[in-house]
């Protein structure tokens, strides 16, 4: 079993796609397509990428042909990077200024990506989302009336609750003090749903 295929076995226990991997490791979904089917190989930046992510040894991806069939236990934990900053360049989001990564019960994941942003400020107080607190965040790109959304406005993530109605969008906080930010069709173009809350990890 080549490199490629120890990628694609950890890819496919995570229930993730090529695309999904790629967009983590800042590379395009052909390049994991080439490591795969071996026709390249990722450089050993990229494999300490991945060996960080499914918190697997670096070892793993070159051990001798004897030891490959060996089955990796399905992961109790995995690891999340808390993500200080997004870009979005040419509709391609990309996390930046990554602070950390942090484990979190597999069972909390079920199928597409997730990443970790911490809250800032006191706007979400009323969903008892405090300023620190992990946010657990699925990323896609909608959500359904009254879900609370990780929201890209410019180069600014904060998180609202989103309703939708007649081409525009209201993005709510849960605090009194703060104005709702109401977003027309003609300013779409500065905003983005990057995520769905699924939980909140408190801060002790």
């Amino acid at each position: 079993m080549h490199i490629g295929k120890r990628i694609k076995k950890l890819r496919k226990e995570k229930k993730m796609t090529q695309e999904d991997l790629a967009k983590i490791l800042g590379v395009k979904p052909t390049a994991v397509s080439a490591w795969e089917s071996g026709r390249n190989k990722p450089l050993m930046d990229k494999v300490g990428l991945m060996a960080q992510y499914f918190d697997v040894p670096i070892s793993y991806f070159f051990e001798e042909d004897k030891l490959e069939e060996k089955t990796i236990p399905i992961k109790r934990f995995a690891k999340l990077p808390i993500v200080g900053t997004i870009s979005c360049g040419n509709g391609v989001i990309a996390y930046e200024d990554i602070q950390g990564y942090e484990e979190v019960p597999g069972s909390w994941l079920n199928g597409g990506e997730y990443f970790l942003l911490e809250a800032k400020g006191d706007s979400m107080i009323g969903a008892r989302i405090m300023d620190g607190d992990l946010l657990l965040i699925r990323r896609q790109n909608d959500v359904e009336n009254g879900e609370i959304a990780a929201v890209l406005i410019d180069d600014e993530i904060v998180l609202k609750r989103v309703y939708k109605t007649d081409g525009t969008i209201i993005l709510q906080s849960e605090n009194p003090s703060y104005k709702p930010i109401v977003v027309r069709p003609e300013d779409m173009k500065n905003i983005r749903i990057i995520g769905k809350l699924k939980k909140v990890i408190l801060n002790f």
